[in-house]
């Protein structure tokens, strides 16, 4: 089976492009909005609307793959490329990519999106977007030229065995972390909350008071709303690098405060992402490293997960090589195409490192539905609910589609 067609469409994406920079330096919210000037090159404010392509691809016998260019919510910070937008990038997979896909055939994803993932044009490889579309699509093309789910043609490939097991689905509330916490636990969302702890003023508290008050605030909500006695969620928090703003970087201090949220969060397994932002990859491993150390030490009950710094398949690798977290965030969109998403979760399991299949808010329903295929064949520790922040949508999409897969590879093992 050939391709026939490649077609493009512009988009929206399920959440905004927000800059990074301007928030951490104190953007205040108005509404919705922010209210400031941006301070990451690209951004025309501090909040924008999120932009998505989707690649259509038209096989011979007029079937339609598809697959969504997205990029992450904190585009063109800690080594991410540029900000995406639609009207930008159409042209390009037009005139410089489309040629090339016209007239292949469909035998194997794997060559495929590593072909397409390490396409140069003028020495330059392709924006992490288009990468991450681009090879969705593909593995949506070869599994109906194959007839097969794409969780079979990814554990095909890539010699995995498959199981009907889900895979644990993480949530984010987004800043609306109370209301979205309720949602989560009325609707057992098995890692939660996220609660985007992106400023230590207004959200972490100048001594972390008051994410204490929080997560002691969220144990008894569980409590109070669950409607089965063994449900007891992991709770997951991201600081984005406020613990080291809050507490100098000092490895110590921060262990204190960690030992205190580990202590307000029993029973519940606590997983803390992105305790630090270094500036570079170099000092980031550093930081981790130590403050691992530190929490091991001390025998504290926290996971500490990896997020800044850690973007592309090269910096997981050296992230799990120097040990440098107890989990990884695979941030999909981050990896470009998405074999090296998946090189990426076997990679972290084959070394002993906990592997979050993670993502953005601002990727799409699409981009959503194929990550769910690619957790099913790989098996990650969790993946995220995506995308938006609303909760209900994002976890009905991840969900759903994981339920109608491991339905159909049920139904096709007898």
């Amino acid at each position: 089976m050939k391709i026939k067609e490649v077609l493009t469409s512009p988009g929206l994406t399920g959440f905004y492009f927000d800059d990074q920079k301007a928030i951490k330096e104190d953007a205040e919210h108005d509404g919705l909005a922010y209210v400031g000037e941006p301070l990451t090159e690209g951004f025309s404010s501090v909040r924008q609307a999120g932009e998505s392509i989707s690649i259509m691809i038209i096989l011979e016998d007029g079937q339609v793959a598809y697959g969504d260019c997205a990029a992450v919510q904190y585009s063109g910070v800690d080594g991410r490329d540029p900000l995406f937008l639609a009207e930008e990038f159409i042209p390009i997979i037009e005139k410089k990519i489309t040629p090339k896909l016209v007239g292949r055939e469909l035998d194997s994803f794997k060559d495929l999106a590593e072909e397409f993932d390490n396409f140069k044009i003028d020495g330059k490889r392709l924006h992490t977007a288009i990468r991450y579309g681009l090879t969705q699509a593909l593995l949506d093309a070869v599994a109906k030229a194959k007839k097969r789910t794409m969780t079979e043609i990814v554990a095909e490939e890539y010699n995995l065995k498959l199981t009907t097991r889900p895979v644990p689905i993480f949530t984010q509330t987004g800043d609306e972390r109370y209301m979205n916490a309720d949602k989560m636990i009325i609707k057992h969302a098995d890692v939660m909350p996220h609660a985007l702890i992106n400023n230590v003023k207004e959200k972490l508290g100048e001594e972390g008071e008051k994410l204490l008050e929080y997560i002691k605030w969220l144990k008894d909500r569980v409590q109070k709303l669950k409607n089965e006695e063994d449900y007891q969620p992991i709770f997951h928090i991201d600081v984005y690098g406020t613990l080291g703003l809050a507490f100098d970087n000092n490895p110590g201090r921060m262990a204190d405060y960690l030992e205190r949220l580990a202590e307000v969060a029993k029973p519940h397994a606590l997983r803390v992402e992105g305790p630090m932002d270094s500036g570079s990859r170099k000092k980031q491993i550093e930081d981790m490293k130590v403050l691992k150390a530190k929490v091991k030490e001390r025998g504290i009950a926290v996971e500490l997960v990896a997020d800044e710094w850690c973007n592309t398949l090269e910096d997981i690798k050296l992230f799990v090589d120097e040990e440098a977290a107890d989990v990884i965030q695979i941030k999909t969109p981050d990896l470009g195409g998405i074999n090296n998403t998946i090189e990426a979760v076997l990679y972290c399991k084959k070394n002993g490192i906990g592997a979050y299949q993670g993502g953005t808010c601002n990727e799409t329903e699409r981009s959503a539905q194929v990550c769910v295929n690619l957790a099913l064949a790989t098996r990650p520790d969790q993946m995220l609910a995506k995308p938006g922040m609303g909760v209900d949508e994002g976890l009905m999409i991840v969900k759903n589609e994981m339920e109608r897969v491991l339905s159909l590879l049920r139904a096709r093992r007898g």
